[in-house]
């Protein structure tokens, strides 16, 4: 399940792109201005962005400076009133890869993000190849040199969200929110379980390294960087 980050401070809208999004099979999170968009990407690991222009605190235009500034490359669409050719121009210069003018059709809105989606090979190809490592989503398989490896389910997903974002940090709980669910029983030890399990099964692995950060949780590392 692909993530969305819908950023709008217009409470009804907000719900109403969110709830939409939901029923077309996407997990979305939702935030107020840029600022609290920012907070949700240090913890979350989010496929795509929806964002407002005129917003509190921090506008559209810089969320997207900021995240093009710190490398994240994730396609963003802006989803605005602000409806002339230099505003458009303004938002496509700071990296926006799409641009819809309120009031929009939330039927075209799915079919953009799908098009974003394709467009960033992350439904068509749903493979990750780190070195020459390949984890391919669709069969929970990790290939490696001349070893091909089936995972449990949570442990792939685990896998491949972390491998997904190499060096960046995923705390226990978001790891838990995203591949249990919010509504789990289980605790952060269970990360901590499949983590070994991981470690084990790829211990002759020559392209990637999982690496614990104390009192945060994990990481991918490439090897011979």
């Amino acid at each position: 399940m692909f993530t969305i980050l819908v950023v709008e401070d217009d409470d009804n809208l907000r719900q109403l792109f969110c709830t939409v999004l939901n029923k077309n099979g996407f997990r979305t999170i939702d935030a107020k201005d840029g600022i609290e968009a920012l907070d949700y990407m240090d913890k979350e690991y989010v496929d795509l962005l929806i964002s407002d222009i005129m917003m509190p605190n921090m506008d559209g235009y810089t969320l997207i400076k900021e995240l093009r500034a710190a490398h994240y490359e994730i396609p963003i669409l802006l989803i605005t009133a602000k409806e002339s050719f230099q505003d458009k121009k303004q938002g496509f210069m700071y990296g926006t890869d799409d641009y819809m003018v309120k009031p929009i059709d939330v039927n075209e809105m799915v079919l953009r993000v799908n098009a974003l989606l394709r467009r960033a090979q992350i439904i068509t190809e749903r493979k990750l190849t780190i070195g020459k490592t390949v984890l391919e989503y669709d069969t929970l398989t990790v290939y490696q040199m001349d070893e091909t490896i089936l995972l449990p389910q949570k442990e792939f997903y685990l896998l491949y969200k972390l491998a997904s974002y190499p060096n960046k940090i995923f705390t226990r709980q978001s790891i838990m929110d995203e591949i249990w669910g919010m509504e789990s029983e289980s605790d952060e030890r269970t990360v901590d379980v499949h983590i070994n399990r991981l470690r084990e099964r790829l211990k002759e692995n020559e392209d990637f390294d999982i690496i614990t950060v104390r009192g945060l949780g994990y990481k991918v590392v490439k090897k011979n960087e």
